[in-house]
């Protein structure tokens, strides 16, 4: 399968995209990045991406055919973007998860006003019981029906059949506990019985019924230099988005998915472990480039790196300084062929917007090199 260079993504039909849509996650960049790197590099055999989120640059290397690697210290992310590589039928999800629902009602349901106003008491039931069960599985099926649960956790209520498993919330970020009460109290937004089963039968078979051919790969939890160093493969091409300068709430605004992955029942803030940790903006710029240098190391010569980036407005900072000193930094051989803007984000469906205010969006760096020179 081919890939065209302009709007690369309608190269393949709207139900074939579906999983990458597995769960929405609002630092996502857009299918078309990866998409458009696969294209103008049709000689790479292994893609990474070293700050894989929710596995978009996954999936583009799936549609194309390509294995590739992807590596987040977010366990959230991990989640999701381990879906993309994985080839299962909805049927062999939706079993799984009556199986578990059929069986004895497991763990204990969190206590508090939030949990009260979230979810209706027979659909917490079902929620807590897949959680606990989930937890001791690691089979794909069980990878998958773990990613459409994040999916489903929260979202707005619609009229029609349920889709998401909560009281009104954001699909892409958990609501802050006390604002969340606050808001469905206001408005007397009692929470109603959602059967669990249904809502992922439902999803399962849209995300699944027409997924493409899984082509290998893995995604691992962990810190980047340190996996990158502990890989074997090589690589020819790295497409990659790394969070962007001063945005710090991507573990508490994930507060709820993570719960279900085993974190605790409230919001975990601060940002230890992540990238964003470092104190200034000189302290981020070099964790890029150990960044940047451990995956020349696994790369090819000749291989290629694309970078998207930003920084929030309230940073007051040049991400384009920031992104060409990170690569000048490395002293990891890529040269770099070109820098340009990103684009306008288009109907509020980038990252940029959701940071920004309306005519204050964060400035996207789109950044090229290629590796001359391999790293001693």
């Amino acid at each position: 399968m081919t890939v065209t260079a302009a709007a690369p993504s309608l190269s393949w039909p709207e139900d074939v995209l579906r999983l990458n849509a597995v769960c929405p996650y609002y630092t996502m960049f857009p299918l078309d990045f990866p998409l458009q790197q696969l294209a103008a590099h049709p000689e790479a055999t292994r893609v990474l991406d070293p700050f894989c989120g929710r596995g978009t640059t996954l999936y583009a290397a799936r549609l194309v055919g390509l294995p590739s690697v992807g590596i987040d210290i977010n366990p959230v992310a991990a989640s999701i973007a381990q879906a993309k590589l994985i080839q299962v039928t909805p049927g062999a999800v939706v079993r799984l998860a009556r199986q578990i629902l059929g069986g004895a009602m497991q763990g204990k349901a969190p206590e508090g006003d939030f949990w009260q106003w979230c979810f209706e008491r027979e659909t917490l039931r079902e929620l807590v019981t897949l959680r606990e069960s989930l937890l001791e599985m690691t089979t794909p099926t069980a990878a998958m029906l773990r990613a459409v649960m994040l999916g489903i956790l929260h979202g707005p209520r619609n009229k029609n059949l349920p889709s998401y498993l909560s009281n009104q919330m954001p699909r892409t970020y958990a609501s802050k506990p006390a604002y969340a009460v606050k808001f469905w109290a206001q408005r007397d937004m009692q929470p109603v019985r959602v059967p669990t089963l249904e809502v992922i039968e439902r999803r399962a078979k849209r995300l699944l019924d027409a997924a493409p051919l899984a082509q290998g790969g893995k995604v691992y939890l962990g810190d980047s230099v340190e996996t990158l160093d502990g890989l074997r493969q090589k690589f020819d091409l790295v497409v990659t988005s790394p969070p962007y300068y001063g945005m710090r709430t991507y573990v508490s605004d994930q507060w709820l998915r993570s719960w279900f992955l085993g974190g605790p029942p409230e919001v975990p803030y601060g940002s230890h472990g992540q990238i964003a940790r470092q104190p200034n903006q000189e302290a981020f710029i070099q964790a890029l480039a150990e960044v940047w240098a451990a995956a020349a190391r696994r790369c090819n010569q000749g291989a290629r790196l694309a970078i998207r980036f930003g920084a929030l407005p309230s940073a007051r900072t040049d991400p384009e300084q920031m992104l060409l000193a990170s690569v000048r930094e490395s002293k990891a051989g890529w040269a770099v062929k070109e820098v340009r803007q990103a684009g306008t984000p288009v109907k509020r469906k980038r990252q940029a917007e959701q940071f920004g205010k309306a005519g204050n969006a964060i400035e996207e760096i789109d950044l090229i090199a290629e590796l001359i020179g391999l790293p001693r």
